[in-house]
């Protein structure tokens, strides 16, 4: 699954674009290397992004097309 939509489905950034953004400015690493927004992701990657006060980390539980709300929480664990 591509890091913009794994970022969407799972709710970390609200919006596909917003996420495509951020990558695209080199603020998000995937096992500590710079990726882009079509970078493919598998189970246990390390996604950390770099807003601007604050480092977040999360690895990769579960890969999924769709989510409920609910069940969006289930896809990463933030570290």
């Amino acid at each position: 699954m591509r890091l913009d939509k794994f970022l969407k489905v799972s709710r970390i950034i609200k919006r596909r674009t917003v996420a495509k953004e951020v990558a695209d400015k080199g603020r998000i690493e995937i096992n500590g290397r710079v990726a882009k927004s079509s970078t493919d992701l598998s189970v246990g990657d390390k996604i950390t992004i770099h807003f601007a006060a604050k480092d977040s980390t999360f690895e990769v539980l579960n890969l999924q097309d769709t989510t409920k709300k609910n069940d969006a929480e289930l896809m990463y664990r933030e570290l």
